[in-house]
């Protein structure tokens, strides 16, 4: 065995997804990838907008997309245990 592996790249979102919460994986100009998840908030003129959860807009030209998929919503945060005293 080569000791590589290969991963299954698959585009599962389209437009009707708005609204829905989604992981992306982009290709970078470097050729390096990034990955988003967020809310898709919108997708025209070959464009995807996706608010990450501290509220940051990000912007993915369609054709840099290589994989994307629609995940469930956050968790509600955890609760820290009360200290004793």
């Amino acid at each position: 065995m080569s000791g590589r592996f290969a991963a299954r790249l698959v585009v599962s979102i389209s437009s009707a997804d708005v609204g829905q919460r989604i992981s992306l994986r982009r290709r970078l100009p470097t050729g390096e990838y990034s990955d988003v998840v967020g809310v898709l908030e919108s997708w025209s003129a070959g464009t995807l907008a996706v608010r990450r959860r501290d509220g940051e807009l990000v912007e993915v030209p369609e054709r840099t997309m290589v994989a994307a998929k629609v995940v469930p919503p956050q968790p509600p945060p955890r609760r820290r245990p009360r200290a004793t005293e």
